[in-house]
């Protein structure tokens, strides 16, 4: 974004892209041990108890015996890309110069594989870091139609998976996704519009509307990732996929009538009418 070379000032280059210059020259730091630890902690709590925010987790962290303060823990959380998942007020606010889409699926029945697509971001431990998954989940089905591991939350994974998901699977009637940024962005949002698809957002920390992705999560991480310490994103990447393959062709799901969810996916595609 900045040109170190260009004839125009550093300083007047980031006040056209409206950054500060102080983040020009600012190198990030690697994540400390005791905070990649802390995180998984997080992580853990976060997905037995959703609804817990930055002061809850920190009196669950103390009563554990580690001694973090809120603000430390509010800032982990936002690294992860986690909030605590319950209705607050004020949620209209939305990111600066993002668009905020209205929930569409309230009171709608979802029956048919490619009704409604998900998509949604969680974050993966590693043995000495951690990465995003990002992944298209047909609503009706459950089958993940595409998936990425990526190092950051940038709206460009989550347009290449979701572009996969169209390659491989066509198009959905509507899209939907929770607020954050990756996929409030422009890029994301007008991909979704090029292929003439409806854009559903969660309401903001609103658990209920998206709990069947939150349940993915939980088994991804309690069946797979919390079970390894990867050494590298491809032995994460290549671990996760692998999962994913196996959870479409071979967990049954009660809700789905036993079925997996690709046999559930194909079962409940919409029946193509011939011309007489």
């Amino acid at each position: 974004m900045i040109d170190r070379h260009h004839e125009l000032s550093i300083s007047r280059q980031a006040q056209l892209a409206g950054i500060s210059r102080g983040s020009v020259y600012y190198l990030p730091k690697p994540v400390s041990a005791a905070d990649l630890a802390l995180m998984r902690q997080i992580d853990v709590l976060h997905l037995e108890h959703p609804f817990m925010g930055a002061r809850m987790l920190r009196d669950q962290l103390n009563l554990e015996g580690v001694d973090v303060g809120r603000k430390h823990v509010g800032t982990l959380m936002k690294r992860m890309g986690v909030e605590a998942l319950y209705r607050k007020p004020g949620t209209s606010k939305k990111h600066p110069g993002h668009e905020i889409y209205p929930y569409l699926l309230r009171g709608l029945a979802i029956k048919r594989s490619n009704q409604v697509w998900a998509l949604d971001t969680t974050y993966i431990p590693m043995a000495k870091g951690f990465v995003y998954l990002t992944a298209v989940v047909d609503w009706a089905s459950r089958r993940v139609l595409a998936a990425k591991v990526a190092i950051t939350l940038e709206a460009c994974h989550a347009v290449d998976v979701l572009q996969e998901a169209f390659t491989h699977h066509g198009t959905p009637e509507i899209v939907n996704t929770d607020q954050g940024s990756q996929f409030t962005a422009h890029e994301f949002v007008q991909a979704v519009k090029d292929r003439g698809c409806k854009i559903s957002m969660d309401g903001r920390g609103a658990w209920r509307d998206n709990v069947f992705v939150e349940r993915l999560w939980k088994s991804v991480k309690y069946e797979r990732v919390y079970l390894h310490a990867y050494d590298s994103v491809t032995e994460a990447r290549m671990s996760i996929m692998q999962y994913l393959d196996w959870y479409n062709r071979s967990r049954p799901h009660s809700s789905l009538g036993k079925n997996t969810p690709d046999e559930a996916y194909t079962v409940m595609l919409p029946t193509v009418k011939l011309a007489a």
